[in-house]
Order: structure tokens, then sequence, then C-alpha cells
């Protein structure tokens, strides 16, 4: 990989891609969205290896929900470390918008907001769905990740 600077980014030509479609169907046990279930996190990314990800999440059908629900994205050790915990009861997420953050954007975002995180070897990133169910909708996370170590890799799960 060459010399990385400390604080330096590393080098967007070497991100590598891949996407994730999820659909949520809270109102059948153990599927993604029943907050209770088993399916609760579910892991979207394998993680072996030490890696640099970036996750954008676009969700492209609106999601429906029980009151106070909640969406995150993190590791098991840190649920919401990659996107923050969202309320979904005061920031809906429709067809078209970028998630990030807390607060979901409309249908255009910088890509300056996005930022990169450290993921170690086995730490496989998930989405938790809390409080309360997500019923219906689709999000697909697109996840650019490139290697730190020599066993560096991220597949969808």
């Amino acid at each position: 990989m060459g010399i990385m600077r400390f604080g330096a980014a590393p080098d967007p030509a070497r991100y590598q891609l891949v996407t994730k479609s999820v659909t949520f169907a809270g109102a059948t046990g153990n599927a993604i969205g029943d907050h209770d279930g088993t399916g609760d996190p579910a892991t979207l990314f394998t993680v072996t290896g030490d890696v640099i990800v970036k996750i954008i999440a676009v969700c492209t059908t609106d999601l429906t929900f029980a009151a106070n629900a909640t969406i995150e994205v993190g590791t098991a050790a840190a649920t919401g470390a990659i996107i923050a915990t969202t309320d979904l009861t005061t920031q809906a997420l429709a067809a078209r918008e970028i998630w990030h953050d807390a607060t979901p954007d409309a249908e255009i975002e910088a890509l300056s907001v996005s930022k990169d995180f450290i993921v170690t070897d086995g730490n496989d990133i998930v989405l938790t769905v809390g409080v309360a169910n997500v019923n219906t909708g689709v999000i697909v996370f697109y996840c650019y990740w490139t290697p730190l170590s020599t066993t560096g890799l991220v597949v969808a799960a």
C-alpha cells in the first residue's frame, strides 16, 4: 500500500465496493426489522483482517415502522459507531434519502460528510433495530473499503 502519513486519508482509487440490500419485515418473527427477534442485529458485512470502511446508505423504498423505532449501524461492540442511532419517529427514511448520520438527508449530499472507520478482524458491520419494529422498506448499503492488513477483506453477509 505504500507509505501513509498519520492522519492522511487512504487513496480513494484503492477502495473496493461491496453492496448489501436490506428489506425490512419487522412484522415477521426473527426477520430483519423485528427488533426482538434473532435477526436483530443483522450482519451487513463480514470483516476479515483489518480494514478501512466508509458506509453510505440509500433508502430505496420508504420505511414503515412502529412508534419509537430506531436504527443504527456499527459493530456488535459499538452498534451506532458508523451511522448514529436514528429515531425514525422524528427522522423517517423515505425513498431516495441518504442515511449517514442521525438525521437522514434529502436526495443530495456532499461526500465530505462520509467518514472513514478502521474496523479490526472479526468485527462484522451490523444493522441494529431498537425499541420497536421496522415493518417494511428497503435500504441499500454501499461499503467502500480498503485493506490495512494483508488479510483485510469485506464481503456482504
